[in-house]
């Protein structure tokens, strides 16, 4: 009996240790306010927007429409990116074009990808340069900001300079590269390329 009393008293004290860590991470939620109801917020691999904030559980609606159940004290213990606070959302991407692109064009495209950012209102242009020659293109990154942290607005502004990109690559005639691989034919008996027969 004595045995199974001090059993039950180790169980029952992990149990409230648990219910007491999970009500002050509670608090510190409260108090600190690390997000609130209504923030979007990521949680490891998990983004969701916040629901309601209890005593033990934090609870997310997840972009995909599933709710995500939270203890608090593992919450705290998480990175918590909170995007309801962001001021102004960096955007990086990266365009490939083929081999065959004039040198004159490739000092051009970095002029034409400024123009096609700065042509959208809401953003403000960072850079854009010719930085890697890659196995079968020849790649751009583009970095510039989206004025406001709404992802919605961020999506209609990157698809309107991507199009925008496609309209000043077509009327230059420059092409955009996808994977490409040549194949050197000889005929048998021959030297191979690069060496004296």
């Amino acid at each position: 009996m004595v045995a199974g009393l001090g059993i039950g008293g180790i169980a029952v004290a992990l149990a409230v240790q648990n219910v007491l860590g999970d009500l002050f991470a509670s608090l510190a939620i409260v108090m600190d306010k690390p997000f609130v109801v209504g923030d979007a917020i990521s949680v490891d691999q998990h983004t969701g927007t916040v629901e309601y904030i209890g005593l033990k559980t934090t609870r997310l609606r997840s972009v995909s429409g599933e709710q995500l159940i939270f203890a608090n004290t593992d919450l705290l213990r998480s990175r918590i990116r909170n995007f309801k606070r962001m001021f102004e959302r960096r955007v990086v991407f990266t365009i490939g074009v083929t081999y065959r692109t004039p040198r004159a064009r490739l000092e051009e495209i970095p002029g034409m990808l400024r123009a096609a950012v700065e042509a959208q209102p809401g953003t403000r242009f960072d850079r854009a340069h010719f930085t890697t020659f890659g196995d079968s293109a020849l790649f751009f990154e583009v970095a510039y900001f989206v004025l406001v942290p709404d992802y919605g607005v961020y999506r209609d502004i990157q698809q309107a300079i991507n199009l925008e990109v496609h309209r000043r690559f077509e009327e230059a005639g420059i092409e955009f590269a996808y994977p490409t691989r040549t194949v050197l034919l000889q005929p048998s008996g021959a030297p191979a390329a690069g060496h004296a027969p």
